[in-house]
């Protein structure tokens, strides 16, 4: 059986922003469609397989994987770049692994430009983690705004493109937020496993937290800045992928759905 991602979304907001123009990226349609395996939502039509925008970088190419049939998983890592970050995307590309990154702002896309740009040359999936890391329940609508458009436009400056997923800072989301991003354009991504790495530097720990925690169609929450987390990652992917996992990102994971802006991904 495969574990289903609930997907939630919301009303209640208000405000236009009070600077800089938001980008709306994905545009909802009524029906309701298959996510990866046998989740479901209702929204956004995709191509029944996904790949990642602008198909190949330096961990291989990216092939098309249909998560209903394939035993998909998501390595996702929040918080970045930093600097132990070249480290994680020399181990991706040596294991052909493409992961989501949820980049924060201030001291991280602000000052690790060229980590951003080859984490977008080598395949790999860019989303919004704030500018601040701050709790969004605990702002007001335009405050929401101030947190996400920083990071969004450090990204389009960078790669070319804009994220169209984020993940708010502790999973903390309500109405509010959910409204904001749906006008920013952004669906929130939670997760189904973590390590809780920002509290241990133990990488047999971290191994066993997410080996014992990962399942179909899971997403996995990772922070590569963190002492004891890039040592965990070979033998992660090693041992999943005997359990035959696949890796893939998390748009791959929700098609043939496209993500919903507002919406919250839950595993």
């Amino acid at each position: 059986m495969i574990d289903s991602l609930a997907v939630q979304t919301s009303a209640t907001s208000r405000r236009r922003p009070p600077r800089r123009a938001a980008a709306a990226l994905f545009a909802a349609a009524a029906a309701a469609l298959a996510l990866g395996g046998c989740a479901r939502l209702t929204g956004v039509e995709a191509p029944a397989t996904a790949r990642l925008a602008d198909g190949a970088g330096k961990a291989g190419p990216v092939t098309p994987v249909d998560c209903r049939t394939a035993r998909c998983v998501a390595l996702t890592f929040d918080g970045g770049p930093s600097e132990p970050t070249p480290r994680l995307l020399d181990l991706l590309e040596r294991e052909k692994v493409h992961a989501t990154f949820f980049l924060q702002g201030k001291g991280h896309t602000d000052t690790y430009p060229d980590t951003v740009r080859r984490m977008a040359a080598e395949g790999h999936e860019i989303a919004n983690h704030t500018w601040s890391h701050a709790k969004l329940t605990d702002l007001s609508a335009a405050e929401i705004r101030e947190e996400i458009r920083p990071v969004q436009e450090d990204v389009k400056r960078l790669t070319g493109r804009t994220p169209n997923l984020m993940r708010p800072p502790q999973g903390a989301t309500d109405d509010k937020v959910s409204k904001t991003l749906r006008e920013l354009g952004l669906a929130q991504v939670l997760w189904s496993v973590t390590a809780k790495d920002y509290q241990t530097t133990d990488t047999a720990l971290i191994t066993k937290r997410i080996l014992d925690g990962t399942k179909r169609d899971g997403i996995v929450l990772l922070h590569e800045r963190y002492a004891g987390t890039i040592p965990a990652v070979p033998e992660i992917i090693k041992v999943l992928r005997e359990r035959g996992f696949t890796f893939v990102t998390v748009s791959q994971l929700l098609a043939p759905a496209g993500p919903k802006p507002g919406a919250v991904y839950r595993p």
